[in-house]
């Protein structure tokens, strides 16, 4: 399997050499030169595997024997080490819970999956990387803890300065190591600005032996499709028939990840792209234009995102065609109040709690089912306690916390950053280890 620059400027390049770049050299994202399509004996027997099984079928494909079966069965046992169910919330409603894992959000899989790939490549190759990372909350906590002690890999994060939860900055600055965050005075489109301009740097590239784990990196991408797979399998085989998801998204990483499930076989009816008042995405499917604009502070805080990096990914799946993509996704775009509104009226009717994320995935389906039929699957991407206050004040009740996490007062370890790239290169150059 051969992966291909969005941009058609570069040469194809091997899966190892595509996570390791992270980004083409011509700033376009890579994408799998085929999308195979799983055999029916795989659907048949879904009810029967468990997630890593699932996971192992569904990865084997776009690996392609880089990573030897037997050890790619490993790094996906240990990657998807905990449950993703399916949890209903009312008739024909169901949230898909992301957030089990140690960092409580859906970007666990593909950070885990990412570090341990880059680990099995780098022990081959005898290799150091240094990781870049921007993030609007999650993937940073996601990354930190993916990586965090893994030998021979550096991991700098990008967060902007006072836009992510409490909760988050806490799991991506206490951790020190090899792991490094720089607390940004800009927005999440600052952030991942920053890192987009190392990449196009030859001498930061090659002597930094540059990667990327966000959602551009295929390693982080690709894994997420298994999630969709394990859902559907989950539902009342009465229910399979008419599958709706419903996706809260920012860079849109996990809704391109779900329409590749999709073209692999899955059978969904539609998706939607669920956002809040950053909206790029949600506009573009209702008038055409894709018009990326400064990002918006909200409280769906992972969502901010005024300029998603994966819309160039969902082009490229529908050929760049606006009529066949609004085929399959339909779009939303919803405020705080909303999203408020949603959390308590929720909750007081089903007993279930919705982070402000899932919130907005749920605003999106009720306001499909209006006019259409179906089962939902609300991606619920992270635990409501990352975002405890803004929860608590609408349930009035307390959120409580997961069993397998501890917070402590581990002193925070974050270097504050201008969005100068100048002074990031010399970072890069002088300061990292």
């Amino acid at each position: 399997m051969k992966y291909y620059s969005t941009n058609q400027q570069v040469e194809p390049v091997s899966f190892q050499e595509a996570i390791f770049l992270g980004l083409p050299a011509d700033n376009g994202l890579f994408m799998p030169e085929e999308i195979p399509s799983l055999p029916s004996s795989f659907f048949d027997s879904l009810d029967d595997l468990t997630l890593p099984e699932i996971g192992f079928e569904v990865l084997k494909p776009f690996i392609d024997g880089e990573i030897p079966d037997t050890d790619l069965k490993s790094i996906i046992e240990d990657t998807l080490a905990f449950e993703i169910p399916i949890n209903r919330i009312k008739d024909g409603v169901y949230a898909l819970e992301l957030f089990h894992g140690p960092t409580l959000a859906f970007k666990d899989v593909g950070a885990r999956f990412l570090a341990r790939s880059l680990s099995y490549f780098t022990r081959k190759k005898n290799q150091k990387l240094t990781v870049l990372v921007a993030t609007s909350g999650d993937t940073g906590s996601a990354v930190a803890n993916g990586f965090y002690n893994v030998p021979d890999i550096e991991v700098v994060i990008l967060y902007p300065s006072g836009k992510v939860s409490g909760f988050q900055e806490q799991q991506m600055t206490t951790l020190g190591g090899n792991i490094t965050a720089l607390e940004v005075d800009g927005t999440f489109d600052d952030c991942q600005h920053l890192v987009k301009q190392a990449f196009l740097d030859e001498e930061l590239r090659t002597s930094k032996n540059l990667t990327s784990a966000n959602s551009i990196n295929m390693a982080r991408l690709l894994p997420q499709s298994i999630y969709y797979f394990y859902a559907w399998a989950q539902l009342p085989e009465e229910e399979r028939k008419e599958v709706i998801f419903s996706v809260p998204s920012g860079n849109y990483g996990n809704l391109s990840a779900g329409l590749i499930a999709q073209r692999m076989g899955l059978p969904v009816k539609q998706f939607l792209a669920c956002s809040n008042v950053n909206d790029t995405v949600p506009l573009y499917l209702w008038n055409a234009r894709f018009e990326p604009k400064p990002s918006v502070a909200t409280i769906s805080n992972a969502m901010d995102v005024g300029n998603p990096s994966n819309f160039v990914r969902m082009l490229d799946l529908f050929a760049g065609s606006h009529q066949k993509m609004i085929h399959s996704i339909t779009g939303y775009s919803y405020t705080d109040e909303s999203t408020r509104d949603t959390i308590q009226k929720t909750y007081g009717l089903t007993g279930y709690i919705l982070d402000p994320h899932g919130a907005v995935g749920y605003l999106g389906l009720m306001d499909y089912y209006r006019n259409n039929q179906g089962t939902g699957i609300v991606l619920e991407t992270a635990h409501p306690i990352k975002f405890r206050n803004t929860v608590e004040d609408q349930i009035l009740r307390e959120v409580p916390m997961p069993g397998h996490v501890s917070l402590t007062d581990l002193e925070k370890k974050s270097i504050p950053f201008s969005i100068d790239f100048e002074d990031f290169r010399t970072f890069l150059l002088n300061e990292l280890a």
